[in-house]
């Protein structure tokens, strides 16, 4: 077995998940930053019972 070829193998596989651990990071903060907007657009409405309730389904 080539033990260079494995290193390097070795090495892309990690890299490529740092990256993807990176982007997930990313995206859940884009998420938490949406979700905190939505809350504020919420509590500012006007009508008194616009959002007290939110019906999600996944």
């Amino acid at each position: 077995m080539d033990i260079a070829a494995l290193s390097v193998s070795l090495g892309q596989a990690s890299f490529k998940e740092a990256a993807g651990l990176q982007v997930l990071s990313i995206a859940k903060d884009q998420a938490e930053v949406q979700a905190q907007n939505m809350t504020q657009m919420l509590e500012q409405s006007t009508h008194p019972n616009l959002g007290k309730t939110l019906d999600i389904k996944v």
